[in-house]
């Protein structure tokens, strides 16, 4: 696990732990990151299953509760296929302007 800051934005990369492994990490180090929005990168991974991305919704109902964004990456996944109640984009970028998206929501109330 790769842990990276930019600005009020934590990146969490993942490399070959498996994914349960990687949201028991992360939820053991939860308090170091729950102050700045979380994107985790798992376009390193070759495949990601629908349970896969399942594993982290308690994680990501938790940081976005505290009003804060949670972002998985992946070009992997059907989009289609995923929950409405996480948020999957393919690429960095556009988990940035997810951010930036919701933070503007959250200022103005919505």
């Amino acid at each position: 696990m790769i842990v990276d800051r930019d600005g009020n934005v934590t990146i969490i990369t993942q490399e070959k732990v498996s994914i349960v492994d990687l949201v028991k990490k992360i939820e053991a180090d939860y308090e170091a990151h729950k102050q700045t929005h979380l994107v985790i990168n798992l376009t390193s991974l070759d495949q990601i299953s629908l349970e896969d991305v399942i594993e982290f919704l308690r994680l990501s109902n938790t940081h976005r509760s505290d009003k804060k964004s949670f972002v998985l990456v992946s070009d992997k996944v059907d989009l289609n296929e995923m929950p409405d109640e996480i948020i999957v984009v393919p690429t960095l970028q556009e988990a940035f302007d997810i951010i930036e998206m919701e933070d503007i929501e959250r200022d103005l109330d919505f």
